[in-house]
């Protein structure tokens, strides 16, 4: 009978958190055989798959939030040849209906597998992609907080007084920091003695976010010129906008069976809104949005630089399209361009 079992497929969904995860097991009819709580480390993990394995064969499972708290439960069904599935958190709409709780979100999970809905493979999180995504996520930190730290700078010295305003204030941030970086005791009063303990400090913090993003800078264009050359060569493409392409897709290239799923992963593809006699498509405002202003960064290069671009941008213009409709086109054609480059950096830096 423990044989027989064995050999029925059962499917596995889990809702993944923080400290614990919620797992649920259904048949490959439809029909749910249980549920169990782990903790969120290696021993769990292995108890949540041989639990699973208990009610029979488990070749698929789908796995909320793989990129985040379900990382290292995906990396471990892999390695026990389970084949991970990415599961999106169900719509406002079906959890007011339905209701929720993390064993209804493991079910849900699970079905969203064996109905065939969950199709996205999950990043593997353990080469040159992450790699890039990490410094990206560190740069862009760094550069909030330090336009963030020349903002406060500023705020504090269109208040201080006429004297030291006009003393101080420059246009230029570097300029501004400058005067502020060593600045000496500006009154024995303790206003004057704070205002000149701010502006230090925070002329000190622009400064070293200024010398942190030099480094950063400096790792992603060696990341990306070892990891991506074909990539790079193009045309507008720089370090931050080749290490935000291939960060979306990825350090598996089996992910993108084509040009129109990266597009799809980018917020370039046109989505049909077609109604009766009308025929038409509409905006993808989904996606990956720093992707997607990857697409447009590069695109504006073009458009400012690039003959082979100005010369569509002047076809269609004539066509009567709109810069925002001829910005939209070019990011598609960008996709198409660069999606087997981005492939072959990709199985280049997979095999090395």
């Amino acid at each position: 009978m423990h044989d027989q079992s064995i050999q029925i497929e059962v499917i596995l969904g889990v809702d993944t958190h923080l400290d614990t995860h919620v797992a649920a097991v259904i048949s490959h009819t439809g029909k749910l055989l249980g549920t169990l709580g782990v903790s969120t480390d290696v021993s769990g993990y292995l108890k949540l798959l041989a639990w699973a394995r208990s009610f029979g064969r488990v070749k698929r499972a789908g796995v909320e939030g793989t990129g985040t708290y379900g990382a290292g439960l995906a990396h471990i069904l892999r390695e026990q040849g389970v084949e991970v599935l990415e599961v999106n958190r169900p719509n406002r709409s079906k959890r007011r209906l339905n209701g929720k709780s993390d064993p209804t979100d493991a079910e849900n999970a699970a079905r969203s597998v064996l109905s065939g809905e969950a199709t996205a493979i999950p990043k593997l999180q353990s080469g040159a992609a992450e790699a890039m995504r990490m410094i990206s996520v560190a740069r862009r930190s760094a550069v909030k907080t330090k336009t963030q730290t020349i903002n406060q700078l500023r705020s504090i010295l269109v208040s201080a007084p006429q004297e030291i305003r006009e003393r101080l204030w420059k246009t230029k941030a570097e300029l501004c920091v400058a005067g502020c970086v060593e600045l000496q005791q500006l009154g024995t009063t303790t206003l004057l003695k704070t205002l000149t303990t701010t502006l230090r400090l925070l002329a000190k913090r622009w400064l070293m976010l200024a010398e942190e993003l030099k480094e950063l800078d400096a790792e992603l264009e060696r990341l990306t010129m070892q990891s991506a050359p074909h990539l790079r060569e193009q045309f507008g493409v720089g370090p931050q906008t080749a290490a935000t392409l291939i960060t979306v897709a990825g350090d598996n290239p089996e992910r993108l069976r084509s040009e129109g799923a990266l597009a799809a992963l980018c917020g370039a593809s046109p989505l049909p809104a077609s109604s009766g006699k009308t025929i038409r498509h509409r905006l993808n405002r989904g996606g990956d949005r720093q992707a997607n202003n990857a697409l447009w960064t590069i695109a504006m290069v073009r458009m400012r630089s690039e003959p082979r671009t100005r010369a569509y941008v002047e076809k269609r213009t004539a066509e009567g399209m709109s810069n925002k409709e001829i910005q939209r086109c070019l990011k598609r054609y960008i996709v198409r361009e660069l999606y087997p480059l981005i492939l072959a950096d990709l199985t280049v830096a997979t095999m090395s």
